[in-house]
């Protein structure tokens, strides 16, 4: 893609047909649909496809953007090349955006590079700053639970970036129930209260289900959003037909590796394809909507290797209600 020098100016009706759900018992409204940079905006990705992506995104009313401080490859690449599209065509629509990171998985050497110290999470946020070009975050996430690292330090991090200005929000990523309970308990101890919590959920993983975690956010007033909801591409017409060229499960160093693609899922994959072609869809939005059809789903995380991916997954919202059989035929394809 040749380099544009034009002036990003946002399509004027970007907030017209996104749907925006509030973010548990706060007063912050989140996408149904948000845009991660897990993948695909790194330093080896090609720039001007990272901010074709962006800028689409945005002016299809996609609010919220979700990074990491090990988001690349590699890390801190990705917050790299956000913070050069924040200043290029976003410096005028900060306060319309939502900006969140996360610290917690390992990000330099030594003792103090990973987990979820004090002298760690602080010092990552930092830095995410720097690279990002910001003065502050919305939401700043604690990556993952320290089993080495009493809970009330990690929590008071947090809430001490909250405090400093630096983050809007707190956040935490892949607790389980009981330590969510907990968290939760402790951030409202400071009167910094756990905004969201973020998940990975999808038809072909739900431990959120099983382990309570769903109905634990509700009853505590927390927002959810969820990531991985087409289960890495295993849950679009990707992989319908084997591993195509270029593909995650085609990739070494990738979370889908070609042994995930099973014949098992496939075939399931398959059989849901065809429910969706009933209801008027492809596969990819009939997962987004089938995560989404929880009402404390707060919004689902996508991530995209083209702006075509992106429009295909925000017209998930335009269907998002499901009749007790099609939800019966898809449980039978899930259990079989």
């Amino acid at each position: 893609m040749k380099k544009s020098n034009a002036k990003y100016v946002p399509a004027e009706n970007r907030y017209s047909e996104m749907k925006y759900n509030r973010c548990g018992r706060s007063g912050l409204k989140l996408p149904a649909i948000s845009l991660g940079l897990w993948h695909n905006f790194g330093g080896v990705d090609d720039f001007e496809t990272c901010r074709r992506i962006i800028m689409g995104s945005f002016d299809l009313g996609i609010t919220h953007f979700d990074l990491a401080n090990n988001y690349g490859p590699p890390a801190g690449s990705a917050e790299i090349n956000f913070g050069r599209i924040m200043q290029k065509d976003f410096a005028a629509y900060r306060d319309e955006m939502v900006i969140s990171t996360k610290a917690g998985y390992y990000m330099w050497p030594g003792p103090y590079g990973e987990w979820g110290s004090r002298k760690y999470l602080l010092a990552s946020l930092e830095h995410s700053l720097k690279r990002m070009g910001l003065d502050h975050v919305d939401i700043f996430y604690s990556h993952r639970p320290d089993p080495d690292t009493p809970l009330e330090e990690t929590m008071s991090a947090l809430e001490q970036a909250v405090r400093q200005g630096k983050a809007i929000y707190a956040g935490i990523s892949n607790y389980r129930s009981h330590q969510t309970v907990e968290a939760s308990k402790i951030l409202k101890s400071l009167n910094v209260p756990c905004l969201i919590h973020q998940p990975r959920y999808s038809m072909f993983d739900r431990w959120v289900e099983h382990d309570g975690l769903l109905d634990i956010l509700d009853r505590e007033g927390v927002g959810c959003i969820v990531f991985s909801p087409l289960a890495q591409g295993m849950l679009t017409d990707k992989y319908l037909k084997g591993i195509p060229k270029g593909s995650r499960a085609s990739k070494e160093n990738t979370f889908l590796k070609k042994d995930n693609v099973t014949e098992e899922k496939v075939g399931k994959s398959k059989a849901l394809d065809e429910i969706a072609r009933e209801r008027g869809q492809s596969l990819a939005q009939m997962a987004l909507a089938w995560v989404m059809r929880r009402k404390t789903v707060t919004s689902a995380l996508i991530g995209a290797s083209s702006l075509e991916q992106v429009k295909d997954c925000v017209a998930a919202t335009k269907n998002l209600e499901f009749s007790k059989e099609e939800l019966g035929k898809i449980e039978k394809i899930l259990k079989g």
